[in-house]
């Protein structure tokens, strides 16, 4: 069965927060354009989105140390966490203008504050170092460093009961976040379909292939009933998270060949006894292992989700060939090609200490799992936390002149020359910074209409193609004006 509508102007795959967030830009930049989502799940943010399957964080490397790694001659720059930093204060103002609007609630984000945490002599000297600096840097205003075990306790009690006094460190600033992004996504979605944005649930897209009018026809299976059907469309967005390189693969533009994807699953511990809850509220981030991907930094988190609160721990790593949660076991093996094998086995081969982590986190029993929790909190007891399976993240590989092949641990957006297709690939910082992902993506694929877009976008976004860390006043103003309509002031 094909649709014999016209084509449709855009089409959006997967029901997450990339495809609601360029959804929703797209619809107040031209309201005339048809939309439609298809989400193969009963109901969208189930995957990346869903809050058990994110840490929630709103990742403005407030407390993320993998963001400022120390460099072999011993020096920290705040470089890269500043451009985080950025990055996320435009999704701030993006959400914070709808909410002035009235189009979005301000429920799913909650105050809450960033810490980092570490133990041992050369971690402290590391973490010193870290804050000094970042401590004058006007989008870290306000943060904190101490070395006392007292002051911690007041930060954060769980991190120092039953503790003995070795060296310790720690870092704070209150101006943190909690994100539920899957109350987001579905508050977005929900604008989409009230201004004429079709939803279609429990619909897979099997195929993209080139129609000989230049636009893309998608082949899409019904999951409930069986039945399948075709669209054509003039742009379309692969927001499918791990699902997105079979479908970029499926189209045969030439900007994804040379891609792969190495897949990794996480778990988490997660306690709602109201008495640890009642002594953590905190996001707190330490160091991650050797050889450990940037998801797998353990920290012990507060998160509010649909108004409950609760602490998780974790991630655990695990492997699984599959690339979505609920996607197929031969994801991995049916994703490579002639073009990106090579630098799959040229990344096999650079990351031995990767590979390594992951055995010994696969073969890890709870009794291990509980220990790393007690390096954190030490009077930790097993019976309080239950293990979850969080989500599924494919990890960036992709060619490289001189090493042939490299795993990237960011996000990824791979656009046609033409600009009629995109895709969003890899994962961190992800949903944090979706809004200058998706401005990213409106850049490359509509030239020809950005200057027009531009002043409309700026209006929802008001430093936009600006940085704010080198105006220290207009720093704090949008800091300060953002927390208020979010309702996160400290």
């Amino acid at each position: 069965m094909s649709d014999s509508r016209a084509p449709l102007d855009v089409v959006l795959i997967g029901g997450g927060i990339m495809s609601a967030t360029l959804g929703t830009m797209i619809q107040r930049l031209q309201p005339d354009w048809t939309i439609r989502i298809y989400e193969s799940l009963g109901e969208v943010a189930q995957e990346s989105s869903n809050p058990w399957n994110n840490a929630g964080t709103g990742h403005a490397a407030l407390c993320e140390l993998n963001y400022m790694p120390e460099g072999k001659d011993g020096s920290v720059t705040p470089d890269k966490a500043i451009s985080i930093n950025e990055q996320f204060q435009l999704s701030r103002q993006f959400w914070s203008s709808l909410v002035e609007k009235g189009e979005l609630p301000n429920t799913f984000i909650t105050s809450t504050p960033h810490m980092t945490f570490v133990r041992g002599g050369e971690n402290v000297k590391y973490l010193r170092k870290r804050y000094a600096a970042l401590k004058d840097q006007p989008l870290f205003a306000g943060m904190e460093y101490s070395e006392d075990h007292k002051v911690i306790r007041e930060w954060a009690p769980l991190l120092i009961k039953e503790r003995t006094r070795e060296p310790i460190a720690a870092t704070r600033i209150t101006a943190g976040t909690d994100v539920d992004f899957g109350a987001l996504t579905n508050a977005l979605v929900d604008g989409l379909t009230e201004r004429g944005a079709e939803l279609w649930l429990n619909c897979r897209v099997k195929s993209i292939r080139r129609t000989k009018e230049g636009n893309w026809r998608l082949k899409v299976k019904h999951t409930v009933g069986n039945t399948p059907h075709t669209v054509d469309a003039r742009f379309v967005f692969v927001g499918a998270g791990g699902g997105a390189l079979h479908l970029l693969q499926s189209s045969g533009i030439e900007e994804i060949k040379g891609f792969g994807g190495f897949p990794i699953s996480g778990k988490f511990f997660r306690t709602t006894n109201p008495k640890i809850v009642a002594q953590h509220q905190a996001k707190v981030y330490g160091k991650a292992a050797v050889g450990a991907p940037p998801m797998s930094v353990p920290h012990l988190d507060t998160r509010v989700v649909n108004g409950q609160a609760s602490v998780l721990f974790g991630p655990y790593a695990g492997f699984s060939p599959k690339f979505l949660k609920k996607g197929s076991w031969w994801d991995l093996p049916g994703s490579v090609r002639s073009g990106n094998i090579g630098p799959m086995l040229a990344v096999a081969r650079d990351n031995g200490d990767l590979m390594k982590y992951l055995i010994s986190e696969l073969l890890a029993s709870r009794a291990k799992k509980v220990k790393a929790l007690q390096e954190f909190m030490p009077s930790a007891k097993s019976e309080d936390w239950e293990l979850i399976t969080a989500g599924q993240r494919v990890q960036v590989m992709k060619k490289d002149a001189e090493h042939g092949g490299v795993l990237q641990f960011g996000t990824e957006v791979v656009a046609a020359s033409d600009g009629s297709i995109a895709g969003l690939l890899g994962a961190s910082p992800g949903a944090s910074t979706a809004v200058p992902i998706m401005l990213d993506v409106l850049q490359k694929c509509f030239p020809q209409q950005w200057a027009q877009w531009e002043p409309k976008l700026r209006e929802l976004i008001p430093t936009m193609g600006t940085t704010l860390n080198d105006q220290p006043a207009k720093a704090a103003q949008v800091l300060e004006e953002t927390a208020k309509v979010l309702g996160v002031e400290q």
